[in-house]
């Protein structure tokens, strides 16, 4: 395990909430939920410290590693929508049509394959798609196929461009921004995926939407992950931690490194980062 150290600023304190990233942070590469991460989630609790996910995967994708935390809440789709362990809603904030067709047509022009998920399917228009079989490992349902979009873009959580051409999607990234301003986000969850989502769904959002649910302020909540999609949840955080495995992006906007998710990094920011920071300390 590597040793964890300040990277920027004063870190807080006193924990007395969790907000974690999943893939990359809270489970391995095989996307498994490590045994010391089990543990670590325990220990927060018996500390009486909160624990909460959120995730760019949609809700129904993150109920496996939710049920092994034994979680009373996360957030699927960069934190559009909050959901309780049957999946009820909590919060909803979906990608407004117009949006929606000028992401979808800016990506099919970029050549990225292109999926929405809406409030309970994941649509694709081509089963053979590049990413297709790693997102279905991921998520842990099917697709569906459909011929194409139209008519299918009310209660929209997520749009995604996957390609293997990095460069090519951080400048459908950029372009992206421009083009819808303050109606939706474009933001990559990974080098090879640019998720579209609402003007509000990023992961600060949830940060927020999860302290007002506890209770706790903001300067008492810590954060892990290690994309950049992590650092607006960093950046309203008390402490944030980037994983080893963690962009350059995500480890220069953290308090902390820790080791990487295949490598109990996880388990050790809670013990040797936050545990001693818990509010009953």
């Amino acid at each position: 395990m590597s040793q964890a150290e300040a990277m920027r600023g004063t870190p807080s304190g006193r924990i007395s909430l969790v907000v974690s990233d999943v893939d990359g942070t809270l489970v391995t590469h095989d996307k498994i939920v490590a045994v010391s991460t089990i543990a670590a989630a325990k220990a927060l609790r018996q500390a009486g410290i909160a624990l909460a996910a959120v995730s760019s995967r949609p809700p129904r994708g993150m109920t496996t590693a939710a049920a092994a935390l034994d979680l009373d809440l996360f957030a699927g789709f960069n934190g559009a929508v909050l959901v309780r362990p049957d999946l009820t809603p909590v919060e909803e904030n979906y990608v407004p049509a117009e949006a929606a067709q000028t992401a979808i047509a800016a990506l099919r022009a970029g050549g990225a394959d292109v999926w929405v998920f809406n409030a309970d399917q994941w649509l694709v228009t081509d089963l053979a798609g590049e990413y297709v079989a790693h997102e279905q490992r991921t998520v842990q349902f099917e697709p569906t196929l459909v011929t194409d979009f139209l008519g299918r873009l009310d209660r929209v959580g997520k749009i995604v461009g996957a390609s293997s051409d990095f460069d090519g999607l951080a400048g459908l990234e950029t372009e992206l921004s421009r083009q819808l301003g303050a109606t939706a986000v474009a933001r990559r969850s990974q080098r090879y995926y640019l998720d579209i989502t609402h003007a509000t769904a990023d992961k600060g959002h949830a940060v927020r939407a999860f302290a007002r649910h506890w209770g706790v302020p903001l300067e008492e909540v810590a954060v892990l992950g290690d994309q950049g999609n992590d650092l607006p949840m960093f950046a309203v955080a008390g402490l944030a931690i980037a994983m080893g495995n963690g962009t350059a992006e995500a480890k220069a906007g953290a308090h902390f490194t820790t080791g990487s998710n295949d490598a109990d990094g996880w388990a050790e920011a809670v013990r040797t980062i936050i545990l001693p920071r818990a509010a009953s300390r």
